[in-house]
C-alpha cells in the first residue's frame, strides 16, 4: 500500500530528502507522493511535522 499526502501538508520539504525512491514530489499547494513508485516505506510519515504522510 502506497503512501499519501493530506491537506494536512504545510510544504515544508522534510520529507522529500527522506525517500529512498525519490517518489514525493512538489505540487501546489501540498507534495505529492507517486503511488506506484512509493514502496510504503514510511520514511516520509517519520520525519513529517503535521502528520500529513499516511496510507492511501
Amino acid at each position: 500500500m502506497a503512501y499519501k499526502i493530506t491537506e494536512e501538508c504545510i510544504a515544508c520539504d522534510a520529507c522529500v530528502p527522506e525517500c529512498p525512491v525519490q517518489c514525493i514530489k512538489e505540487g501546489d499547494p501540498i507534495y505529492t507522493i507517486d503511488a506506484e513508485l512509493c514502496t510504503d516505506c514510511a520514511a516520509c510519515a517519520a520525519v513529517c511535522p503535521t502528520a500529513a504522510c499516511v496510507p492511501a
